[in-house]
C-alpha cells in the first residue's frame, strides 16, 4: 500500500476522474467524443481509438493533481503506455494522479430488481497484473433499480465479498451499488442501502477498508453516516445520467461527498475540437467538478 497515495485519497482536495468505459460501453463514449461506429472496422481499432482519447485527456494541462486526486481506468488502458511509460505510472508520476482500475465484467440481467456483477472472473490475476502496474485500488459496479430487500442486500453483499478479496491483495476496492436516478423508488432503496452498507461496513476488521461509489442521494446529507465510518476511506458519486450541471448542483449539498464523474466531466469534449478548444472544455468542467466537490452551499 502506498501510503502517500492513501493520504492524497482520503484527505486531498478534488475529485477522481472516470476515464473506464469498457468494452460495452466504449462505442457510445466514442460516439459522444465525435468518432462513429462506421469510422473503426474492428474492435482492435476502437480500443486504439479510445486510448488516443484517454491519452489527450490525461495529457492535457487541464487534467493535472491541482484539482483531480484520482483517475480510475479500464484494462486495457492499464495494460497501455503513455509517452512510454505504463499508463498508471504516467499518471502517479508526471501527474500526481492516484490510478485506479476497473475490475469487473459488466452487469447481468436483472432480478428482484437489481443488476448483480457477472462473474469477475480471473480475479486474482487481475490483481496481481494491477500490482505490478503500480495500480492503488480498484472499482466494481452493480446496479439498483427498485426497493427490493433481497435484491439489495445480495448487491451489497456481493461487493464486499469481492472487496474482501481485492483488500487481501493489497488494493483498495471502490464499492460501487449505483441506484438508478429514473427509478420511482430512489429514495426508498437508498434508506435500503444505507443499512445494508453499514452492516457490511461494520463487520470489516480494523485493518480492512473500503471506498464507496453512490449515486447522489435525494435527500441532502443522507450519506454522512457513511462519509464518516472508520473503515471507508472516501464517499465518491457518479453523476448517474445526471447533467454535469445537474449534477454538480446536487453535489455541492452533499458535505463530505466528492465527484467520480465520467460523461459529465468528457461531455464537452470533441475529436475534432483545436488543442486550444480541447483544453478549453476539460478545464471548464474540471473546474465546476472540482468546486461542486469541495466547496459546499450547505
Amino acid at each position: 500500500m502506498n501510503t502517500q497515495q492513501m493520504e492524497k485519497i482520503k484527505t486531498g482536495k478534488g475529485f477522481i476522474a472516470a476515464l473506464d468505459q469498457s468494452g460495452g460501453s466504449t462505442p457510445k463514449a466514442l460516439a459522444e467524443y465525435g468518432v462513429p461506429e462506421e469510422t473503426y472496422a474492428s474492435e482492435e481499432e476502437m480500443f486504439d481509438l479510445v486510448h488516443e482519447m484517454r491519452t489527450r485527456i490525461i495529457k492535457s494541462s487541464a487534467f493535472h493533481s491541482d484539482k483531480i486526486i484520482g483517475a480510475i481506468l479500464f484494462e486495457q488502458t492499464m495494460d497501455r503506455k503513455i509517452d512510454g511509460d505504463y499508463t498508471a505510472d504516467y499518471l502517479a508520476n508526471k501527474k500526481g494522479i492516484v490510478p485506479f482500475l476497473k475490475v469487473d465484467k459488466g452487469l447481468a440481467d436483472e432480478k428482484d430488481g437489481v443488476q448483480l456483477m457477472k462473474p469477475i472472473d480471473h480475479l486474482e490475476e487481475t490483481l496481481k497484473r494491477a500490482n505490478e502496474r503500480h495500480i492503488f485500488g480498484t472499482k466494481m459496479r452493480s446496479v439498483i433499480k427498485e426497493a427490493n430487500q433481497e435484491g439489495i442486500h445480495k448487491v451489497v453483499e456481493q461487493q464486499f465479498e469481492m472487496g474482501k478479496i481485492i483488500i487481501g491483495a493489497g488494493l483498495v476496492p471502490i464499492i460501487e451499488p449505483e441506484v438508478d436516478i429514473h427509478s420511482a423508488d430512489k429514495e426508498a432503496i437508498e434508506h435500503q442501502l444505507k443499512e445494508e452498507l453499514l452492516t457490511h461496513l461494520n463487520m470489516l476488521r480494523d485493518d480492512e477498508q473500503v471506498m464507496l461509489k453512490l449515486t447522489i442521494p435525494s435527500k441532502e446529507g443522507f450519506y454522512q453516516e457513511l462519509v464518516d465510518h472508520d473503515r471507508v476511506v472516501r464517499v465518491v458519486v457518479l453523476s448517474g445520467g445526471y447533467s454535469r450541471d445537474e449534477a454538480n448542483t446536487k453535489l455541492k449539498r452533499n458535505q463530505g461527498l466528492i465527484a467520480s464523474f465520467s460523461r459529465a466531466l468528457s461531455q464537452d469534449l470533441n475529436a475534432d475540437q483545436s488543442e486550444s478548444e480541447f483544453t478549453h472544455a476539460l478545464q471548464t468542467a474540471v473546474d465546476s467538478i472540482y468546486d461542486a466537490s469541495v466547496n459546499k452551499t450547505q
